[in-house]
């Protein structure tokens, strides 16, 4: 499941090479009731995809779920795993580490890559933030960020210089556990901050 047609058809070409049946489902839910044991890849680009993979964890039998953290930030993979994700592959990998990380999942075992495990170990990363961690005007400068307002522009609006604006956000997003910006954005949507 990726909303980029090349990049899901390179996915079906690699894991048919090697003998797996692939197909590409319109709706994961109905096709997995349908396949009772059935593997779903599923590329991580939103907290939205975030939510598919915790829906299709619900199905039973439970699927297989690897994850394609669609990024470069390590959280967005222990998010996937603490979803119920079995396994996290980049969604830059290599066709042989995909290939690798398809036949390893089917075998039972977990794979992810190293920082995604040292996160989960350490019990950071992707660890849900508690609501009342942000103020009011933190939680509005970050629905502005998702809005598409520039860093400079938000500055302007709160009464501070754009260098000001950025140590903020950057202790903004330490705060909350993110290590970007597009991580504090999806942490927001999961917990719902823009919605109140």
């Amino acid at each position: 499941m990726d909303p980029v047609p090349v990049f899901r058809h390179g996915v079906v070409a690699a894991l048919s090479s090697v003998g797996y049946l692939v197909e590409e489902p319109a709706d994961a839910a109905t096709w997995l009731n349908e396949r009772p044991g059935a593997m779903i890849l599923l590329t991580l680009r939103s907290a939205e995809d975030l939510d598919q993979v915790i829906a299709l964890c619900r199905v039973r039998p439970r699927p297989l779920i690897v994850a394609l953290p669609f990024g470069e930030a390590p959280s967005l993979g222990v998010r996937a795993m603490r979803a119920g994700a079995r396994s996290v592959v980049a969604h830059t990998a290599t066709v042989p580490a995909l290939q690798r990380a398809v036949a390893a999942t089917l075998d039972g075992e977990a794979v992810m890559p190293a920082d995604v495990a040292d996160l989960l170990v350490a019990g950071r990363g992707g660890r849900p933030p508690r609501r009342s961690v942000l103020s009011k005007e933190q939680i509005a400068w970050l629905r502005r960020l998702s809005d598409g307002w520039t860093v400079a522009r938000l500055a302007t609006e709160a009464g501070y210089s754009e260098r000001a604006m950025y140590r903020l956000l950057k202790t903004l997003y330490q705060q909350i556990g993110a290590d970007s910006r597009f991580e504090a954005m999806l942490l927001a949507h999961e917990e719902g901050w823009f919605q109140t």
